[in-house]
């Protein structure tokens, strides 16, 4: 790869980790519950991407029960991860709700030896001690009442949902195209939370179109078929420490247009756990 391809291939994983940063700004200011966020997002998500696989000809046949059950688990994962992440977002800011999701790398790693065979290495351990200490440090206080600490707790459990639902797929990205497998979950999430559109109504989605079509089609579809492309020009842990910085790209475009600043002990405790990520990435390699 000579190097005119390797920086416009290094540009378009730089856009694609804006792309897909903008997930914060947008969940913190579309005004619906993010039950029906979601599942407008799964909605158009899942026609934009059956469309492409129709015009790719990728096959949206899943072979086996078993992997249909294992698809059906990580689309409940991947709800779980996007409506708490959301939630985090509402109740505390986007600096808070991007910083504790993006605790996901580590818990991948203190969570492997469960579902391989791997043995866990004692440095997972200290990453992990790491990132609680930027936790602590991220934590205005520790009062179960305070919603930014709700906004940082859910922020965790959403980065649980999500390292689980990537610690389940990651044996089946070698059997299946990964555009057919977003598919099926974004479909399964749209079937699961319609209900939500009943219950929670989506009047306001007039209004929201907009920002919900950006979150769809910018952010979904196409930032993350982007960052998905770049891992074939990148080594994987490359790709991962380039979008350890949608945190950094999140917060400031929630600073430009929401007029969020976030606080010092955000910066540090913030930078902790970005830190673990990197190092963790590094490793990787």
């Amino acid at each position: 790869m000579n190097e005119k391809h390797h920086l416009n291939n290094l540009l378009l994983l730089s856009i694609a980790t804006i792309f897909i940063s903008t997930s914060g700004p947008l969940g913190k200011y579309i005004n619906l519950p993010p039950p029906v966020i979601i599942w407008w997002r799964s909605f158009l998500a899942a026609i934009i991407l059956w469309g492409f696989c129709r015009y790719k000809g990728i096959s949206l046949k899943v072979e086996n029960k078993k992997d249909r059950g294992t698809f059906f688990i990580a689309a409940l994962c991947l709800g779980g991860h996007w409506i708490f992440y959301f939630y985090a977002l509402k109740l505390s800011n986007v600096a808070i709700g991007m910083l504790s999701l993006f605790t996901f790398p580590v818990m991948i790693a203190l969570l492997e030896p469960l579902f391989t065979k791997s043995k866990r290495d004692p440095i997972h351990l200290l990453l992990g001690g790491l990132v609680l200490i930027g936790i602590y440090i991220l934590a205005p206080e520790f009062n179960l009442e305070s919603s930014h600490l709700q906004g940082l707790l859910l922020g965790l459990l959403s980065a649980l949902c999500y390292a689980v639902r990537i610690l389940l797929l990651k044996d089946h990205v070698a059997s299946y195209n990964s555009t057919m497998i977003m598919f099926f979950q974004v479909l399964i999430l749209s079937i699961l939370l319609a209900p939500a559109l009943y219950f929670m109504g989506t009047s306001a989605i007039s209004n929201q179109y907009p920002y919900v079509l950006i979150l769809a089609i910018l952010t979904t579809a196409i930032g993350h078929t982007m960052f998905v492309k770049s891992l074939k020009y990148f080594k994987a842990s490359t790709a991962s420490i380039i979008g350890s910085s949608q945190p950094i790209f999140g917060i400031l475009i929630a600073y430009l247009f929401l007029n969020e600043i976030p606080t010092v002990n955000t910066f540090i405790g913030g930078s902790l756990i970005l830190a673990t990520v990197i190092i963790e990435s590094i490793r990787s390699k």
